[in-house]
């Protein structure tokens, strides 16, 4: 497997225009890098797999400023990369700048769902419905009737992960506590785990004794805060729950690793259009592992499971950030 280095520089970037080789897929991670143990990875775990199961390569770049977005853009189309798959919403402004001037080129954007392009593919996730699930797991699983969720940066994708978790915890205690920060509005709110850290222990001292972290790198900071301090903490996009045996309680399951996988597969006859993952496409859920396995019981799963299925059938409509800007259930 051929890797771009870190870095945009000169070299590297004649040595990518010189060396590419047509229809080679090319994959750009988000800031905070691709072993965040989150959103990032989660997309290197598909590109590792499909490498894996096809013998294929592809590039890489972990963008090191907001500056390099369009720049990796054109220098992976103009090189013959195809697909070229991009990670994270702020990239929608690059590739609508970028994907016009490339017609012959697929491009696949991960978070975003709203560009008028033809040749990309747009994929979201229902993250509200997965976020639901998390969200009764943390009520059943609270003693003190206090919740906690710690968010990257401050946007409606992230209010949207926050909206479906109180949602799910209010269903199965309409009295508990919901305690939500956000990090920050900037990038940088993505890649601190020491603020994680800081924000866990507030809402540890408001009574939490569970904290779902839907804040890429940071949650790292989240999910060690709440094991050092004895609480159970919920891990997000990857299944994180190997990072603290015994005291993740389950991790919200983003699929990127499918969708990136597919897309690679795909290649250039990728199909384009915005998609949509549910719980239905298997897009979003919850992780259940040998790591997990004594904290969720049998009918904690039941109930669980039970309400997956009444979303699934539209029995049961989880109410998005997105449909009015606002989550009646939750203040961030």
């Amino acid at each position: 497997m051929t890797l771009m280095t870190k870095c945009l520089g000169a070299a590297a970037m004649l040595s990518l225009s010189a060396g590419a080789a047509l229809s080679e897929p090319a994959l750009i991670f988000d800031l905070g890098g691709k072993f965040d143990k989150s959103f990032n990875e989660a997309a290197y775990n598909g590109a590792k797999r499909w490498v894996e199961d096809t013998g294929g390569s592809f590039r890489e770049i972990e963008l090191q400023s907001e500056a390099q977005r369009e720049q990796a853009l054109r220098r992976f189309a103009e090189a013959g990369f195809n697909p070229v798959i991009t990670m994270g919403f702020a990239m929608a402004d690059p590739l609508s700048n970028v994907a016009p001037d490339y017609p012959d080129t697929k491009f696949t954007a991960v978070d975003v769902t709203w560009l008028d392009a033809p040749n990309i593919r747009q994929i979201g996730f229902a993250e509200h419905e997965g976020s639901y699930l998390v969200g009764m797991l943390a009520a059943m699983a609270s003693e003190s009737g206090t919740v906690g969720f710690v968010g990257g940066m401050d946007i409606p994708l992230i209010r949207h992960f926050g909206c479906g978790y109180a949602q799910g915890a209010m269903a199965v205690n309409p009295d508990i506590k919901i305690i939500a920060n956000m990090t920050g509005t900037t990038p940088a709110a993505w890649n601190d785990p020491v603020k994680g850290s800081e924000l866990t222990k507030a809402q540890i001292s408001q009574g939490a004794d569970v904290v779902y972290a839907a804040a890429g790198g940071t949650g790292v900071g989240v999910l060690q805060t709440a094991a050092d301090e004895g609480i159970l903490s919920i891990g997000v996009d990857s299944n994180q729950n190997h990072l603290h045996p015994g005291k993740v309680l389950t991790s919200m399951l983003k699929r990127v690793d499918v969708a990136v996988y597919d897309a690679m597969t795909a290649g250039e006859n990728l199909e384009t259009g915005v998609f949509t993952l549910g719980l239905a496409e298997d897009g979003v859920g919850y992780a259940l592992d040998e790591h997990n396995a004594a904290l969720i019981s049998d009918e904690m799963k039941a109930e669980v499971d039970a309400a997956r299925e009444a979303i699934i059938a539209g029995e049961l409509n989880v109410v998005g950030y997105y449909e009015n800007d606002s989550c009646p259930v939750i203040d961030f």
